[in-house]
Parts: structure tokens; C-alpha cells; sequence
């Protein structure tokens, strides 16, 4: 297949439960829709997730001029992957904003390939799509709201429930954990993370007062790619340490696991290169023996873990819903792929109009 066209529709997405991390609220969903349009009249379809609407200009932007580049090319992710990272050689690779650009052409890209063979993502790379154990992720909450958020997460049979912590002191981060173990279920894992919020002494100091609550991993206590720091947390905190949110790549990824810089890892498929990032994530967890979980983009993930051999925690974190006319649904606490060719990502109409951005 050649690429004819590609698409990129800015939109911003009410969240039907806002999310507040220890670096602010996020009450909406700023997305990048993507349609890369074939010759052959095949469409690959994916989203990219821009975290704050003053991203989204610049996102949408890179997008459609990298897009330009692809007019006429086959429809091979990896050749497209190469080709457009070879263009940011001079600005030291693409870390930031270009390489989620280049993620989401590739992704498109993997789409339009599993569309045209009929066959589901997962089945496309291989595999069959299985239910997968998810976590209900939730924001920063108060102790007071945490029956609420427990409530929902027993209601949908969650196995997992994810809260955000970083209260400005180590009581009120206890406060919190303690009120939702207690609430859960025994056999309902708790996970909390910390959005990057400690230096590594306080890191140390609040993860080994958490080494005895019942915690399930601790996220991201210190900054994002301080590996020599995480690691030091990794050595003197029992709980293990979860990170991959922020690898910039696979590269990212093998210098933390050879650092030993955490436990697990849950990779952003938007971060760490698209599919064929993924891909190469996850054949690096399965050498170094790391359960590997994602990080939201529960649509394409729920393929990709599938078809990972260390496949650990799904991240069930609803950004892209509201745009969608089949959303993925939960299970008995678990998310199995779409059957469907491709991804499964069809957009609805009427909701992109109503929540187009600019």
C-alpha cells in the first residue's frame, strides 16, 4: 500500500473523572486523531495524547508537516520510523514532542497494515487477543473520597487500583494509603505513585515507611530520567519501584534496567517509539526478566500486551472514550483487545466535531 493522505484532527476531550498528580489537574483530554489514508482506500487510524491543551498546537503541527514527508511512501512502519527520526540527527534525536509525532504516524501506520490483512492488531503481531488484568487508575484523593474510589474499582472487578500520592508530607501519604487498604478487598493490589515529586532522600524516606502497607509497587518517586537516583531508591526500599512512563525510547529503557533503576517497567507506547518501540521494549524486558505493564492507551495496548512476553498490569485510564463509537469496555477487571481489523479505533463523527480544538 502507498500513503495518499494523512489526517491529523486536534480535539479536546472532557474527562469524565479528572485527574490531579502532584504537578497540577488535568480535567481534559487534549488528543492528536490521526487518519493516514492509503491509495489502495485503506485508513490507519491512531491518537496521540498531548497532556495539556497549550501542547496541542505544536503537537498538531509537527504531525502534519512530518506527515508531508510520507506522501507516497509504502505503508512499512519501520522504513517510516527511520526515515522520519533521521531528520532530528541534528537536534540530538527526538526526545520530546518529534518522537510522539513520529509514534503516532507509526501507529497509523501498523493500523493501515493489520486493517488491509483483516485481522486484529494483536493477530496481525502474531498472537490472539486474551483478556489482560487491569487497574483502575486513579488521581490525587483525599482519604475522605477514597470509599468512592474503591467502590468503583469492586464494582467493575478490578484486581488493581492505581492512586496518585506526593501530599505535601509523609502523614497525609499514609493517611490516604492506609484508608484505601482498608477499604480494598485483600486480594486487591494498591499502587501508588508519586508523579516524580520527591528528591531521593525523601524518596528513600517514604518509600521504606510505605515497605509496610500493603503496597503493591511504588511509581516514579523521583525525577523521571534520574536513573541513578531511582536506583538508589530500587536498593533501599522493599516495595518494588515502577518506572517507563517517560522512556524516550528503548534506549531509555536499557540504560534504567541496566542501572538498576527499578523492578518493573510499564512503557507508553506514544513514548517509547509506537509499535515497533513496543515491540522492541518488550523482547528487552522479556532478556531482563521485568513484568512489563503499560502506561494509559489502553486501546493499542491491550494488543500489545497481549503479545508481551512479560505482560504484568494494563493501565485502565478512559482518555480517548468520548471520541470513539466502541469504546473498550471492562470485563470482571480485565480489557481484551478489539476484535475488530486493526486497532479498533473508529472515530465518531459528531464527537470529534463537538470537541475539535481550534
Amino acid at each position: 500500500m502507498t500513503i495518499d493522505a494523512v489526517r491529523a484532527m486536534p480535539v479536546i476531550v472532557p474527562l469524565e473523572r479528572p485527574l490531579t498528580a502532584a504537578s497540577g489537574r488535568i480535567d481534559r483530554a487534549p488528543l492528536i486523531l490521526i487518519d493516514l489514508q492509503t491509495r489502495e482506500g485503506v485508513t490507519g487510524r491512531a491518537y496521540l495524547f498531548a497532556y495539556f491543551p497549550l501542547m496541542l498546537k505544536p503537537l498538531h503541527e509537527l504531525v502534519s508537516a512530518l506527515s508531508t514527508l510520507l506522501i507516497g511512501d509504502e505503508v512499512r512502519p519501520q522504513a517510516i520510523d527511520a526515515k522520519l527520526h533521521a531528520r532530528f540527527t541534528l537536534l540530538g534525536g527526538t526526545r520530546g514532542l518529534a518522537g510522539i509525532a513520529i509514534a503516532g504516524l507509526e501507529m497509523a501506520a501498523w493500523d493501515a497494515l493489520a486493517v488491509e490483512a483483516g485481522m486484529p492488531l494483536v493477530q496481525f503481531l502474531g498472537g490472539t487477543p486474551r483478556p489482560i488484568r487491569a487497574y483502575n487508575s486513579l488521581g490525587m484523593i483525599r482519604a475522605s473520597d477514597v470509599e468512592a474510589g474503591v467502590a468503583e474499582t469492586v464494582r467493575d472487578g478490578f484486581s488493581g487500583l492505581k492512586i496518585k500520592i506526593g501530599w505535601p508530607s509523609l502523614t497525609e501519604d499514609l493517611t490516604v494509603v492506609r484508608a484505601a487498604r482498608r477499604a480494598l478487598p485483600a486480594d486487591c493490589a494498591l499502587m501508588v505513585d508519586f508523579n516524580q515529586s520527591l528528591d531521593v532522600v525523601e524518596a528513600i524516606r517514604r518509600g521504606r515507611a510505605l515497605d509496610t502497607e500493603g503496597v503493591h509497587w511504588i511509581e516514579e518517586p523521583v525525577r523521571c530520567d534520574d536513573f541513578v537516583s531511582a536506583a538508589r531508591v530500587a536498593e533501599a526500599v522493599d516495595t518494588p519501584i515502577q518506572i517507563g512512563e517517560n522512556f524516550a525510547g528503548v534506549h531509555d529503557m536499557q540504560l534504567a534496567l541496566g542501572a538498576s533503576a527499578s523492578d518493573l517497567v510499564m512503557p507508553d507506547v506514544q513514548q517509547i517509539g509506537g509499535v515497533s518501540g513496543w515491540l522492541r521494549a518488550a523482547a528487552l524486558a522479556q532478556t531482563m526478566g521485568t513484568p512489563l505493564s503499560s502506561h494509559i492507551f489502553m486501546e493499542v495496548s491491550s494488543h500489545l500486551l497481549a503479545v508481551t512476553p512479560t505482560c504484568d498490569w494494563l493501565e485502565y485510564l478512559d482518555l480517548a472514550g468520548r471520541v470513539l463509537t466502541e469504546p473498550l469496555t471492562v470485563q470482571q477487571g480485565q480489557i481484551t483487545a478489539s476484535s475488530k481489523p486493526g486497532s479498533g479505533l473508529t472515530w465518531d463523527a459528531d464527537a470529534v466535531t463537538r470537541y475539535q480544538a481550534g
